[in-house]
């Protein structure tokens, strides 16, 4: 029987233990920091708990244009309306906690071992485990999966204190709202937690190094997100790069390097992060590391050495969860036998979940724009939809991408409320090559906001 030894129990880690369970395999997996990983427990789904809050009151705001009052007889609303914080953190860490046992409860039910300490390879095929007691259990394996995430970046500059000056994985501790948050990183998740803090009623300042919020997405889909939190009252300093964040009491302070500062009662940091990837004896072992310290892996999750795999963000492929689990189910195929394909990276769905979400998949507006891949491009307004009409969405768009000639669907964006669900379909046309004509001609609900897709792929018929 094939003996495998998984190190980290994030979705690259648990997902690998079921397949490799599932194909008979002894699955050992070694977590230090609870099963679901980061994740689980202090990123996606706790931040998703958190925007599920925020998305009410994002309803609630729209309520008045759909003949609905929202207030006491005074007209106050303000006044009934109110956020408790420490029970909306209180909900999120619940959450995270029982989705962790979950999992736990199904690696249990497929015959998983789980070790609770800190795994480290010695050499090949061999991984020491220090326990939580400081003693040692020496696990043989025939071939071993290193799932071990990422950590929040942070510089000497902006050390996090977990009080005031937060990383994203410390937000659940506030109890309190926050008078004046300041996030410092425009990326997906800066941009997310902006988005709900405002929601919440927060007053937020946005600090940006580039140009504009979202400088990795969709240019449209940015420009639509960025009107529309400075419309709900976000604050955005662009080409502002921080140089340092201090804290004097129950003040925070953004210095920027153009000497520029602003003062707020808290800030969240969201700087990327860093790969969890030292101290787990990888070079020793033979294994390359790319010079940010992640591992180096081909499309079948294999590192450099022969019988040891990688798996999710300590690769640094595509920072995603769904990329990881696929990453994790990809190895543990490749190394079973099983019938596998190599992950392929323009097929990967992903979302940035702010109010509006923005869903993207397949090939970008930037690259069509470069020259990388020649595609027909349509963009229809949401606003023009019958059912975004009815639900007061003025907000987002639809947009597809087509190979000329053929017709194939190739990539596709979608801004608008719940962007994450409406994207699937785009995201099969793209995995199966669907023309624009098949897509069209599939019914959708009418009045629906996927109405919206089909008459994307319409427009982009060819005679």
């Amino acid at each position: 029987m094939n003996r495998i030894v998984i190190i980290g129990g994030g979705p690259g880690g648990y997902e690998a233990a079921l397949v490799a369970a599932q194909l008979h395999a002894r699955v050992t997996v070694v977590d230090s920091d609870g099963i679901g990983g980061s994740a689980v427990l202090t990123d996606c789904v706790p931040s998703k708990t958190l925007i599920a809050t925020a998305e009410v009151l994002t309803d609630m705001a729209s309520a008045e244009a759909l003949g609905v009052t929202l207030a006491d007889a005074e007209g106050d609303a303000a006044s009934w309306v109110t956020i408790d914080l420490a029970r909306v953190n209180a909900r999120v860490k619940r959450l995270a906690a029982d989705q962790s046992a979950d999992i736990s409860a199904r690696l249990e039910r497929e015959g998983v071992r789980v070790v609770q300490g800190h795994g480290r390879l010695d050499g090949v095929g061999k991984v020491v485990v220090t326990l939580a007691d400081g003693s040692k259990e020496r696990l043989d394996a025939d071939a071993i999966l290193v799932a071990t995430g990422a950590a929040p970046r942070v510089v000497p500059e902006a050390q996090p204190d977990g009080e005031r000056i937060l990383t994203w994985e410390q937000v659940y501790d506030l109890d309190e709202l926050p008078e004046h948050l300041i996030v410092v990183g425009s990326g997906v998740t800066g941009a997310e937690f902006a988005s709900a803090y405002v929601a919440l009623g927060i007053d937020v300042t946005l600090v940006s190094s580039r140009e504009r919020v979202l400088p990795g997405e969709d240019a449209d889909a940015a420009t639509v997100l960025e009107q529309v939190l400075t419309r709900r009252g976000m604050k955005l300093l662009s080409q502002s790069r921080m140089q340092s964040v201090t804290r004097d009491g129950d003040v925070v302070t953004v210095t920027l390097v153009d000497g520029r500062s602003v003062t707020g009662s808290h800030c969240v940091l969201a700087l990327g992060s860093i790969p969890n990837t030292a101290g787990l004896g990888l070079e020793e072992a033979g294994i390359r590391l790319d010079a940010q310290g992640f591992l180096k892996v081909d499309r079948v999750s294999r590192t450099s050495v022969t019988g040891v795999y990688a798996a999710g963000d300590c690769t640094g492929v595509l920072m995603l969860a769904s990329v990881a689990a696929m990453q994790g189910r990809i190895a543990m195929w490749h190394y079973m036998g099983d019938a596998v394909s190599p992950i392929d990276l323009k097929k990967v769905s992903s979302n940035v979940f702010t109010s509006p979400e923005i869903a993207t998949v397949g090939w970008s507006q930037r690259a069509i724009d470069a020259g990388e891949i020649a595609a027909e491009t349509v963009m229809l307004p949401l606003a023009t939809n019958a059912r975004a009409k009815m639900q007061g969405i003025s907000d987002g768009f639809v947009k597809l991408f087509c190979r000329p000639g053929t017709g194939s669907v190739v990539g596709g964006v979608v801004v608008a409320p719940r962007a994450s669900e409406l994207i699937h379909v785009v995201s099969l046309a793209v995995a199966e090559s669907l023309t624009a004509d098949q897509l069209a001609h599939a019914f959708t609900v009418y009045p629906s906001l996927s109405g919206s897709i089909a008459e994307a792929a319409r427009r982009l018929h060819q005679v």
